[in-house]
């Protein structure tokens, strides 16, 4: 499944991280890691103490994976309202959901201090850049000035995450765009004319 200039350590935190977005921590079996990754036992626990461990660098990766995704739409060029925009639209696997927002359902990794923090840091970390791109676009007069950053920054964020649950539950991507669509709507800049 991987590739085979990928190093032992590497396809089992590749093997890792897809199954913990497809099963949960729970689900996600060191027999099962093992399989997916082409690797022994022996390589498994010579590169990594157990079970938690090899969860919690997949949890990094996939956390460090999604910042660096945002921020490539966040950062890019354009008003406030159209690098949102962008990343409100830009493509994903709708129907899988989100492998860093899933984590926050699973009470082994919720439980689970060291697995939660890299959960909880990237999601501040969303909901702080948002923030910060909705006070651009109030300061340069491009979004409404009544706007809240920080509530803004958390309603993106939970219509993205929401969005997701909606649509794994409908079996359609047809919720998740309606959401985007009536936040972007709700933020579309005015251009009243005197």
């Amino acid at each position: 499944m991987y590739s085979d200039v990928m190093s032992t350590p590497e396809r089992l935190i590749e093997a890792t991280r897809e199954l913990l977005w497809e099963r949960g921590y729970v689900g996600t079996s060191p027999k099962a890691i093992q399989e997916q990754a082409g690797a022994g036992q022996g390589s498994m626990y010579h590169h990594f103490a157990g079970k938690p461990d090899l969860a919690l660098a997949a949890i990094r990766r996939t956390a460090e994976e999604m910042r660096a995704s945002a921020e490539a739409v966040l950062g890019g060029d354009g008003t406030a309202y159209e690098r949102i925009s962008a990343y409100l639209l830009r493509e994903r696997d709708v129907l899988r959901g989100c492998p860093v927002g899933r984590l926050t359902m699973d009470p082994e990794v919720i439980a689970n201090h060291e697995l939660r923090a890299p959960v909880d840091e990237t999601l501040d970390w969303l909901r702080g850049r948002l923030a910060g791109i909705v006070q651009e676009g109030r300061e340069r007069g491009e979004l409404s000035a009544a706007l809240v950053p920080a509530e803004i920054a958390a309603t993106i964020v939970a219509t993205v995450q929401g969005g997701y649950v909606l649509a794994r539950a409908s079996g359609s991507a047809t919720a998740f765009d309606a959401g985007v669509r009536g936040l972007l709507a709700l933020l579309t800049p005015c251009t009243d004319s005197p």
